[in-house]
């Protein structure tokens, strides 16, 4: 029997290294798996971002919740999507790629379909929507097991392409996320059963322009609309992917596979609730801890859970992938997914609530002096006409990045655009600045968008090399866990940013969060030389 019939879930025989094996045999099935595991990752990308425009809307319909409240929303989806990657990032080796990729797209249902109920109810409290912000958090998650899966389907040589492919066509997520939530909210897209419209309080916008105040709005379609791409993506990857027993040997059936796949993402959530109640400021939860001490903290709260919390064969795969903490390589290659993954979704996140509040007053001086941020703009730019650019050009440029990579190194590539995201960084400090102190903050809106396109292009850019640089420098069977940790501490990134620009903000400078940037892209450049591009290094890549 053929144990690698394209009509087999299990394959038992890879051999991707092997040149007339991958052209007689596992070039096709790679490639399916791709084709499928790329849109999989865009609605994982789009249910997890989707906060991002959704507080937006809130703002403009009038929801009784401050800006504060509301920026809250975005760091806990934030938070929950990168605590969500630290299991997922194990997935593979012990439920296989198929059961988890169709599992864990199916999963994004119950956070889409719960945010559409939610938002017809503005008078619902806050923790209900800050809720439905942390169940996005599983679309976060999956990014880490989709790259584990797409790696171990590709011969080295090709798989900077691959994950820059799988990566950057599955990052479009968060721009058709940014495109598609303004333009289903105009509709009633669900008829009767879609629930009621809103009347927008304040001018919102779309990608051709604004929407007036008074205009019907259907708010809650922003997660409803996803349950039309979700059923049939999940039917398809149940029916076409595979599962490669050389890197998954002991999944067991499919519904212990799922078991096993729900036992460690509800585990996830434990420690993500446990670190936002100490985090966040009263009536949400304590306030104690500081964001720098938090993040930490929840990482290895999340780490000790997964060491403890597996059981039997479990427990052996777990300590099997621990195994990537001893080596060195690991945490410098942390560190510069930082620079690239975790700018560009935090800079996804941020944005759009960022262009609201800098561009949408007007910053006058009272007759004291103090600069005051609360008279509309009647000039303002739309978020939702804008911010959905940055991160498609950031999603654009990462197969670029990761195929430039595969053919002079990725270090080099990185060593580069991390330069570029220093000077950008400080740049974007500089007329941030200078817009939160004019009346007329729209006459620094060009440069503003000009300089966050060039930190996502970098950013994107990035992503791939770094890819390429984790094929290179790791083994097969290190290289997966890899790629899920470093995309899961990168992650945090979409809880940083928000925190970190919206305390700038309401703190009066907002410069301060980019030039904070800035030094930390510095401080990665000189990372990235020592290790990988200095005469002398123990890794030449190249």
């Amino acid at each position: 029997m053929n144990t690698n019939s394209p009509s087999r879930a299990d394959i038992a025989d890879w051999r991707p290294e092997d040149e007339r094996f991958w052209e007689s045999t596992g070039k096709s099935i790679a490639y399916r798996n791709l084709w499928l595991s790329i849109p999989a990752l865009l609605c994982g990308f789009a249910v997890w971002g989707m906060w991002g425009i959704i507080t937006v809307q809130m703002l403009n319909l009038g929801f009784p919740f401050t800006q504060a409240e509301l920026f809250t929303l975005t760091a806990i989806a934030g938070i929950s999507g990168a605590t969500m990657r630290i299991p997922a990032s194990f997935l593979i080796r012990m439920a296989g790629g198929r059961n988890t990729i169709f599992l864990t797209t199916a999963m994004l249902l119950a956070p889409a379909i719960g945010t559409g109920v939610a938002l017809q109810h503005p008078e619902w409290p806050l923790w209900v929507f800050q809720l439905m912000a942390l169940w996005s958090g599983v679309g976060g998650g999956n990014f880490a097991s989709s790259m584990s899966n797409i790696s171990t389907f590709f011969p080295k040589r090709l798989q900077g392409t691959a994950l820059g492919l799988n990566a950057g066509l599955g990052n479009f997520g968060v721009t058709t996320m940014q495109i598609v939530i303004p333009l289903v909210m105009t509709v009633g897209l669900f008829g009767a059963f879609g629930g009621e419209a809103k009347a927008l309080v304040k001018d919102s916008g779309w990608i051709f322009g604004k929407i007036a105040a008074g205009t019907p709005t259907w708010i809650q379609n922003a997660g409803f609309a996803w349950v039309l791409s979700l059923v049939p993506l999940s039917i398809l990857c149940w029916w076409g992917m595979n599962n490669l027993k050389t890197v998954s040997p002991a999944t067991g059936n499919p519904v212990v596979a799922f078991a096993k796949i729900i036992y460690l993402y509800s585990l996830a959530f434990i420690p993500s609730i446990g670190m936002l109640y100490l985090y966040l400021p009263a009536p949400t939860g304590l306030g104690l801890l500081n964001m720098w001490v938090a993040i930490p903290l929840d990482i290895l709260a999340a780490v000790l859970m997964m060491r403890l919390a597996a059981f039997g064969a479990m427990r052996e795969n777990v300590q099997k992938q621990f195994a990537i903490f001893s080596n060195k390589h690991t945490w410098s290659m942390t560190a510069l997914y930082v620079v690239t993954f975790g700018s560009f979704i935090g800079f996804s996140m941020a944005l759009p609530l960022a262009i609201t509040v800098i561009f949408g007053f007007q910053h006058i001086p009272d007759a004291a002096g103090v600069l005051q941020h609360t008279v509309k703009n009647p000039n303002a730019p739309s978020a939702l006409t804008y911010a959905w650019i940055g991160p498609f050009v950031g999603a654009a440029v990462r197969p670029i990045g990761g195929w430039i990579s595969d053919k002079v190194g990725g270090s080099i590539v990185t060593q580069i655009i991390s330069a570029i995201m220093v000077l950008a960084s400080a740049a974007v400090g500089y007329v941030m600045l200078q817009a939160y102190q004019s009346p007329t903050p729209e006459q620094h809106f060009m440069a503003f968008m000009g300089l966050f396109i060039v930190l996502f292009a970098a950013s994107g850019i990035g992503n791939g090399s770094t890819f390429r640089s984790v094929g290179f420098i790791f083994d097969r069977q290190q290289a997966g866990p890899v790629l899920g940790w470093t995309s899961a501490v990168a992650a945090y990134g979409a809880f940083i940013a928000p925190v970190l620009i919206g305390q700038q903000i309401k703190a009066g400078t907002p410069q301060y969060a980019f030039y904070g940037f800035a030094v930390f892209y510095a401080v990665c450049l000189v990372l990235n030389w020592w290790f990988y591009l200095r005469k002398g290094a123990e890794i030449q890549n190249p």
